[in-house]
């Protein structure tokens, strides 16, 4: 039997659905492994934000609907050279659960990750936090994608260094990790919403009237899909 007899036919027209996203292309976006033990099916992608000039592919990586197509012809992101900059990073990850989940209210979750580093002015900003969910949901509304049951958790991380490494400068970081139940299976617009946000992590215009992006400092640089394990 194939594989892919046994995934459910929602969740591969949730990959297929991925695969057409259009995203910037200041991110670079390739599947990575997914979570295990969160649902029965996942798939996971990771982005990063590299500053422009950089060499980035024109369209995204979707291994996952690739590989759920039969077609092996995802090829991975270049990998960063060593001039480029790195402005932001993150992680989108879509859970299914075929017979429904009670805690997400529906059957497919979607649950990210964006990290980005601060100017130290703007990271002790109080309202950073709520700024940050706002971009959130405003990039949600602007794709239309219509979601439930979203929750989240925003961070600042204050980095401070000591002893022999005493001479390194302290940094701030913006963390958002949230959560989403989309009402569909067609993920398209999820992932470019996100994908949209990570970019306003990483200071990069356009933004939507009214919103002013957040300076990051600027730092040097540093596939599963199918039944979760």
């Amino acid at each position: 039997m194939n594989a892919l007899d046994q995934v459910p036919p929602d969740f591969l027209h949730a990959l297929g659905t991925l695969r057409k996203a259009q995203c910037r292309k200041e991110l670079r976006l390739a599947e990575i492994p997914a979570p295990a033990r969160l649902a029965p099916f996942a798939v996971a992608l990771g982005a990063e934000v590299m500053a422009p000039g950089a060499h980035t592919p024109s369209t995204p990586v979707h291994g996952p609907a690739a590989l759920a197509f039969a077609a092996a012809s995802g090829t991975a992101a270049d990998a960063a050279d060593e001039d480029e900059t790195e402005l932001a990073t993150g992680r989108f990850i879509l859970l299914h659960d075929p017979d429904g989940s009670a805690v997400w209210d529906g059957g497919f979750r979607i649950v990210t990750y964006i990290r980005a580093e601060l100017e130290p002015e703007m990271g002790n900003d109080q309202m950073l936090g709520t700024v940050a969910w706002t971009w959130l949901v405003e990039a949600l509304e602007n794709h239309k994608a219509e979601y439930r049951a979203a929750g989240g958790t925003a961070t600042r991380v204050l980095s401070e260094s000591f002893g022999t490494l005493s001479g390194r400068p302290g940094s701030i970081d913006i963390e958002l990790r949230a959560s989403w139940t989309p009402d569909s299976s067609d993920i398209q617009a999820h992932l470019e919403a996100w994908s949209d946000m990570v970019c306003m992590f990483a200071g990069l215009p356009p933004l939507p009237d009214g919103v002013t992006a957040l300076p990051p400092r600027r730092r040097g640089p540093q596939g599963g899909y199918g039944p979760a394990r």
